[in-house]
């Protein structure tokens, strides 16, 4: 019977740009070994918490421009404790116990790396919406 280490690790999309170098610092490498796979893999769970997050405050975002989604996004993650902190758990609960003891030695810097990457992610989500409903 598996581990559950080896089952979240077996799990995880390979990305193939996301290179570990020695000279990399930590918070670096556990960005591209640990943060990277586990957003890609909690993708579709992340943007249908976005979705939700959107449909509870009235719906404003889906009638917003381009623009303005993107600048929702942002600031929804960055000044909404509670569902920056939901988004965290999403991601957090799928590291290992040896990533977990990784993560809070530093996990201000690491949590700012999620969210920018849970951000960026969205966006990139938005746009390829936006282009199919303008096909």
């Amino acid at each position: 019977m598996a581990s559950r280490t080896e089952d979240l690790i077996r799990l995880r999309p390979e990305i193939p740009s996301a290179i570990v170098y020695d000279s990399m610092s930590k918070d670096e490498r556990f960005q591209n070994q640990t943060l990277r796979p586990v957003i890609k893999m909690q993708q579709e769970l992340l943007v249908e918490a976005f979705k939700n997050y959107a449909n509870k405050h009235k719906g404003v975002f889906f009638s917003l421009s381009l623009e303005k989604k993107m600048t929702y996004i942002e600031n929804a993650i960055q000044k909404d404790i509670k569902f920056r902190n939901s988004l965290k758990g999403m991601v957090i609960g799928q590291f290992t116990v040896e990533e977990y003891l990784c993560y809070i030695d530093n996990s201000s810097a690491l949590n700012k790396r999620m969210m920018n990457q849970v951000v960026e992610m969205l966006k990139d989500r938005l746009q390829l919406l936006e282009e199919e409903f303008v096909a």
